[in-house]
C-alpha cells in the first residue's frame, strides 16, 4: 500500500494549534519538517502557496502521513474550499508535488497550492508562515 503524505505550511501548522490543525492530527501522523521549492504570499490571515523554478525560494512546513486519506482529504477540501461543489476557478488546487523532509529525503505529498494571481499580493520571503502571524 503507499503512502499517502500532505505538506502543509500555512493554517494547518502545529504551532498554529487551530482547530483544522487538531482534525488532521487526529487522522494523521507528524513525520517532518519539510520544504517545498515555491514562493509564499500573504492571502489574507493566511498563506498560499506557488510553484518556483528557483531552488533558492523556499516554503517551511510540516508533513503529515495521513491514516484514512479517503476520510479526511474531503475534509480538508472543504476547509480550503476546493474541489466538488466549489465555483471555478478556486482559490487553491490540491495537487502532488515534491517536498523535501528534513533529512533531505524526497518524497511526493499533497499540498494546497494558490490558483489566483499572485500579483498585488505581498511575498513571504522568508517562507515561513509561522513567522508573520500577529
Amino acid at each position: 500500500m503507499n503512502n499517502t503524505y500532505l505538506f502543509v505550511y500555512g493554517t494547518l501548522r502545529r504551532e498554529t494549534n487551530s482547530e483544522m490543525f487538531k482534525l488532521l492530527a487526529k487522522h494523521a501522523d507528524f513525520v517532518s519538517t519539510a520544504s517545498y521549492q515555491g514562493k509564499l504570499y500573504k492571502i489574507d490571515n493566511y498563506p498560499g502557496v506557488i510553484p518556483s523554478a528557483n531552488p533558492v525560494d523556499s516554503v517551511q512546513g510540516e508533513v503529515y502521513l495521513l491514516h484514512n486519506p479517503n476520510l479526511i482529504l474531503p475534509q480538508l477540501d472543504q476547509y480550503e474550499e476546493c474541489g466538488p461543489g466549489f465555483a471555478e476557478p478556486t482559490e487553491y488546487k490540491r495537487e502532488l508535488w515534491s517536498v523535501s523532509l528534513q533529512n533531505g529525503q524526497l518524497i511526493q505529498a499533497w499540498l494546497y497550492r494558490y490558483n489566483h494571481s499572485t500579483a498585488a499580493l505581498e511575498i513571504l520571503s522568508s517562507g515561513d508562515f509561522l513567522r508573520h502571524i500577529d
